[in-house]
């Protein structure tokens, strides 16, 4: 029997026009600039990503540098700015990996539905660290259901919103928040593909413990499948 994962990627490779972008991307004239929040990036220092005003200066330098119009990256990724936040570290084991792919921007960035679907559930997760604003998709790929979460909003991103509302492929239905809005980071967008929901409402975690990698690396795809950035 074939896994999910594996039924996605066919899904995408044999149905590409049913899959729609997430933000606004020329490939011929954006640059994208791949940023790594492991221990080995040496020019991000623990102050730095513990100050949500510094953090923000220091992507927007980052971006502005090198020419790039978004900061991309960190599915299945060990980061060590989680530190910044005790929500990460309330277990014996820290939450450090990453199961989403964030795209790191302006304040007020469009963010589409890249495949048609339905309101699944939103929440304002309204702590240090946090999501903020968050809303969850729901989609049928064929006999494949999938849930898209899209963290880091902006508080208007809710208004509006009721579960079962249909969402059409393509159509701007929020957009990136402050950071008072937005759990307290830079701005960015967290977007993350789950299979099984659970019984989660306006949330899922996007950060597990290295211990449960594999298990949550099965029901959490990789988002690069349907934002298709190359570097």
């Amino acid at each position: 029997m074939i896994n999910p994962a594996s039924a996605l990627k066919k899904y995408l490779h044999e149905c590409p026009e049913t899959i729609g972008k997430v933000v606004d991307f020329n490939a011929a004239t954006d640059g994208l600039l791949k940023f790594d929040f492991t221990a080995s990036n040496q020019n991000l220092n623990a102050e730095t990503f513990a100050d949500t005003s510094l953090f923000t200066a220091w992507v927007n330098e980052q971006l502005e540098k090198n020419n790039c119009r978004y900061g991309i990256g960190g599915y299945n990724e060990h980061r060590t700015i989680y530190a910044r936040s005790p929500l990460f570290d309330n277990t014996d084991e820290p939450r450090r990996l990453h199961l989403g792919v964030d795209i790191w921007g302006p304040a007020g960035t469009p963010v589409y539905n890249p495949i048609e679907g339905r309101v699944h559930s939103f929440r304002f997760n309204d702590h240090f660290g946090d999501y903020g604003a968050t809303i969850i998709l729901e989609h049928q790929l064929g006999d494949l259901r999938v849930h898209s979460l899209y963290g880091h909003l902006s508080l208007a991103s809710l208004d509006g919103l009721y579960e079962g509302k249909s969402i059409l492929k393509g159509e701007k239905f929020a957009e990136f928040g402050i950071p008072a809005e937005n759990g307290h980071w830079p701005p960015h967008l967290h977007f993350q593909l789950i299979f099984d929901i659970l019984d989660h409402k306006g949330n899922y975690p996007g950060v597990c413990r290295y211990s449960e990698r594999e298990i949550y690396l099965q029901n959490c795809p990789d988002p690069n499948d349907i934002l298709t950035f190359t570097f």
